[in-house]
């Protein structure tokens, strides 16, 4: 298989992360894009505000169609559609694709975080709310503030860090404990044992942060566990 070099090119995270050289005047650029910063919270906030309680789907963006972890998130993003849960995601392919289009294909709220990237990043074909931001620290923030669950497949270093940001969040009781379920035994069983086995043994993490996630291997599983809690919570109506 030939691996296509990726074409990177400058970006606004790179832009505001960038630490100032000798004699280099920031001055001129920085406060600006605060104007720039608040802009796009305003846009997400106003765009997001009337999507009703949604779950968040992370990934790889490199999943394909037809692999297991592609149609297990394509499945719980329609069951979440049908249980009137809106589904966001990152707006990419791969996973992201494949919870937008389990929504879209049920006729539920799809929406797509999509965000500029040094190398292109191609929305997916499947959003009816799709936002466009510059910066990760926004769309985190959008993330967080208007999902009321979240489901992780395999995926890499990005799908970690929304995991363990999430993690420290509810931990940390910055965000209402609401579920964080790990779709996929046989990916995440190694990472869940040095969990217990050496963060845990080590005295890093306590006994009860083990219980913050939830460990599936189905997406009904999955979809079971998130839409309880959504009807115990009161963001659903308790099933009849």
């Amino acid at each position: 298989m030939t691996i296509k070099p990726r074409i990177w090119r400058e970006h606004e995270d790179q832009r505001l992360l960038r630490s100032r050289k000798l004699h280099e005047d920031f001055t001129g650029t920085d406060p600006w894009r605060v104007l720039r910063i608040q802009g796009e919270f305003v846009e997400g906030f106003e765009a997001l505000s009337t999507i009703g309680p949604a779950v968040a789907i992370f990934g790889s963006a490199r999943t394909p169609p037809g692999h297991p972890s592609y149609e297990a998130a394509v499945r719980a993003a329609q069951i979440f559609a049908k249980a009137g849960l809106s589904v966001i995601t990152g707006g990419g392919p791969g996973i992201m694709e494949a919870g937008n289009r389990g929504a879209f294909e049920a006729g539920g709220a799809s929406v797509g975080l999509n965000i500029q990237l040094p190398f292109e990043q191609v929305p997916n074909q499947y959003q009816n709310l799709r936002l466009e931001f510059r910066y990760f620290f926004v769309r985190k923030m959008m993330f967080i503030k208007y999902s009321t669950a979240i489901l992780i497949f395999p995926g890499g270093f990005g799908t970690m860090d929304e995991l363990f940001e999430t993690l420290t969040l509810s931990q940390t009781h910055k965000i209402e404990q609401y579920p964080i379920v790990l779709c996929g035994k046989s990916y995440w069983s190694g990472l869940v044992d040095w969990l217990r086995g050496t963060m845990l043994a080590s005295g890093c993490i306590a006994p009860e942060d083990m219980a913050i996630f939830h460990l599936t291997d189905t997406p009904e599983e999955a979809a079971s566990i998130i839409i309880d809690s959504a009807r115990r919570n009161g963001y659903l109506p308790s099933a009849k």
